[in-house]
């Protein structure tokens, strides 16, 4: 099997960015967040502010890690990649064996509990509202979340490119948000936290073991 992050910088930051960041949306609060805001107010609303607030996210990840990349001496870079490959796959690994079979039920749960203490001082209407909320929302529930990290430590390897990594994330961020307003209570319902979990982990796991051999080389 060849991963996406071998080959040309360009291509290898797109898809490793894509299928690292569809994994880790789905079925994240962000998720549950976009579904239930879209069943309250106009999908098409939700989505603008959803992915707007990704979208910000996005850019701050990728500043950060890319300010690893470029604050570090180079010799480490591969390295530290490398090693932040490893440890986020495993992490994902001991976390996804911890998981209760309804995680995917507590992300919606507590998802509908921050939407609903937005709208506890009245309806929200309009669509520069309902946009605001979901990209306040979205904003503060995507902070510091596996997501984030995702996003960062892609940009922290020197073998991916900053458009590629750009590229990936949002589509792959618009897809997920797409999905949720969209078709979000049919898919809602058959998550599997755990299984995407261990996806996730083995992904950045196989992203670290081809890191070192580039380190190596």
């Amino acid at each position: 099997m060849t991963l996406p992050m071998s080959g040309d910088p360009g291509l290898a930051a797109f898809g490793s960015s894509l299928m690292a960041i569809t994994l880790a949306e789905l079925g994240d609060k962000t998720f549950f967040m976009a579904l239930i805001l879209s069943v309250r107010h106009p999908p098409r609303w939700v989505f603008v502010g959803a992915f707007a607030a990704l979208g910000l996210v996005t850019l701050l990840s990728l500043g950060m890690g890319l300010g690893l990349r470029e604050w570090l001496p180079q010799p480490v870079v591969p390295w530290l990649a490398a090693a932040l490959f490893l440890g986020f796959g495993a992490k994902l690994l001991v976390e996804a064996a911890g998981l209760p079979a309804d995680a995917a039920r507590e992300e919606a749960h507590e998802a509908e509990v921050a939407i609903d203490a937005a709208e506890s001082h009245g309806v929200v209407r309009g669509a520069g509202a309902v946009i605001w909320e979901a990209f306040v929302l979205v904003f503060l529930a995507e902070l510091g979340d596996r997501t984030q990290f995702a996003t960062i430590f892609l940009a922290a390897a020197p073998a991916f490119s900053f458009a590629g990594l750009l590229a990936g994330t949002l589509l792959g961020h618009a897809l997920v948000t797409g999905l949720a307003v969209g078709a979000g209570q049919w898919i809602g319902g058959r998550i599997s936290e755990r299984v995407l979990y261990r996806l996730s982990g083995g992904l950045f796991v196989a992203f670290g073991v081809v890191a070192i051999r580039q380190a190596i080389g």
